[in-house]
C-alpha cells in the first residue's frame, strides 16, 4: 500500500508538486496523466526517493520512507519501469533479470510469466521493444516489491505494439496483487488501464477518481478539457433537467446556470428540422467520422458520427443533444448567448 499525504516539492522558488495527498491500496493501479511539467514524474520520483520532497509524508507498505526521515531508493521496496528500459547492455536476460537478487532465488519463474523465457541467454541489443519491457518488468517484480512505478513506460514502442502490451502489463500488475503507480502523457491509455485515474495541473491534483467519472464528472474545466474532445453549450438547470440550444437533457445538477460539457458522443446529426448550424471540417476516423460543426447561436461542437455519413464543409446542418446520460453542467453567468429563456423540447 502507498499513501501520500500533503506532498510538496520545489527546486528553489519554483513549485513542482503542491499539496499532494493519495493512497494506492493492495492490487489497485492508479494512473496519472498530466500535460508536459504538471508534476507527475516529479510525484512518481519523490515516491522511488529519486528526489527529496520539500515537506509531506510518504509511507510504503505502512512504513514511512519520507517525513520524519528520508530511507534511500534501495531500502524502499519499490519496482521501477522506465521508458528507456534501463537494462545492463552488458548482461544476458537472465543476467538482468536477477540482479542483485538472492543467488538461491530463481529467475526461471519470472522469464516464463513473462514470456522471455526463450531469450534468457540473448542480450538487450538482440530484443524487440516490447521483449525489453517485459524484461525490465520481470526485474521489477522479482525482488518482490511492496509498490511498482512506472514512468511512461510505453512511449518508446511502436503504436501497434503499445494497446496489446498496456494490457498484457496491467494483467501482470493484478495477478502480482502488487498496487502501481502508472505515468503517462496518454490520456487513451490512462483511460483506459487504471482502476482510478488522477489528472495533474501546475503540481496539483486537479481529481483522482475512476476514469469514467473523471471523463464523464469532472470536476475541473481544465480536466473536462484535457480528457478527450469537449465543447461547452450555455444551459440551465432545472428539476435535474437542462435546457440548451440543441434540446433537454439530464442533468447532473437541480439547478443552476452556467455552461454543460458534451462529449462528441453526446451530440447527433438529426434529419427533422430546420438546420442549426455549418459544417467546420470534417475528419475521416476508420470506422468513424469526426465533424466540428459551428452553431447559429454562437459555439462550435465537436460530434462523432458512422463513417458512412458525409456532409462536406459548409454543408448546412441540425444537431441535437443525444446523450444516454446526465451532464455536467459548469456554473457561469446568466444570458448566455444562444440560452433559451424556456424550457426547449427534449432531444433524447
Amino acid at each position: 500500500m502507498l499513501e501520500i499525504e500533503h506532498l510538496e516539492v520545489r527546486y528553489g522558488h519554483e513549485r513542482a508538486v503542491a499539496d499532494l495527498s493519495l493512497a494506492a491500496h493492495a492490487g489497485e493501479l492508479i494512473t496519472l496523466v498530466g500535460p508536459t511539467g504538471c508534476g507527475k514524474t516529479t510525484t512518481l520520483q519523490a515516491v522511488a526517493g529519486l528526489t527529496r520532497p520539500t515537506s509531506g509524508t510518504i509511507r510504503i507498505g505502512g512504513r514511512t520512507v519520507n517525513g520524519e526521515r528520508f530511507v534511500p531508493p534501495e531500502r524502499r521496496q519499490t519496482g521501477l519501469v522506465f521508458q528507456s528500459f534501463a537494462l545492463f547492455p552488458h548482461l544476458t536476460v537472465a543476467e538482468n533479470v536477477g540482479f542483485r537478487l538472492d543467488p538461491a532465488e530463481p529467475v526461471e519463474p519470472w522469464l516464463a510469466w513473462l514470456e522471455v523465457a526463450e531469450q534468457r541467454d540473448a542480450y538487450p541489443e538482440a530484443l524487440s521493444g516490447g521483449q525489453k519491457q517485459r524484461v525490465a518488468l520481470a526485474r521489477a517484480l522479482a525482488h518482490r516489491p511492496e509498490l511498482i512505478l512506472l514512468d511512461e513506460p510505453l512511449s518508446n514502442l511502436d503504436a501497434s505494439l503499445k494497446d496489446s502490451l498496456r494490457w498484457e502489463i496491467r494483467n501482470i500488475l493484478k495477478e502480482a496483487g502488487v498496487p502501481a503507480i502508472w505515468v503517462t502523457h496518454d490520456q487513451a491509455e490512462a483511460l483506459s488501464i487504471g482502476d482510478r485515474l488522477g489528472v495533474m495541473r501546475d503540481g496539483v491534483l486537479e481529481q483522482i477518481a475512476e476514469p469514467d467519472a473523471c471523463f464523464h464528472e469532472p470536476a475541473t474545466r481544465f480536466v473536462a478539457e484535457f480528457l478527450g474532445e469537449a465543447s461547452f453549450l450555455p444551459a440551465r438547470a432545472r428539476g435535474g433537467h437542462l435546457e440548451t440550444p440543441l434540446g433537454r437533457a439530464r442533468s447532473r445538477h437541480q439547478e443552476g446556470e452556467g455552461e454543460v460539457l458534451v462529449r462528441p458522443d453526446d451530440l447527433a446529426l438529426v434529419e427533422d428540422g430546420t438546420a442549426n448550424g455549418t459544417v467546420a471540417w470534417t475528419r475521416f476516423e476508420g470506422g468513424t467520422r469526426l465533424f466540428r460543426v459551428h452553431l447559429d447561436c454562437g459555439p462550435s461542437v465537436q460530434l462523432r458520427t458512422n463513417h458512412t455519413l458525409h456532409h462536406a464543409p459548409g454543408e448546412r446542418v441540425r444537431v441535437a443533444i443525444d446523450a444516454g446520460h446526465a451532464l455536467t453542467l459548469f456554473p457561469g453567468s446568466v444570458g448566455a448567448p444562444g440560452m433559451p429563456e424556456h424550457p426547449v423540447a427534449a432531444a433524447s
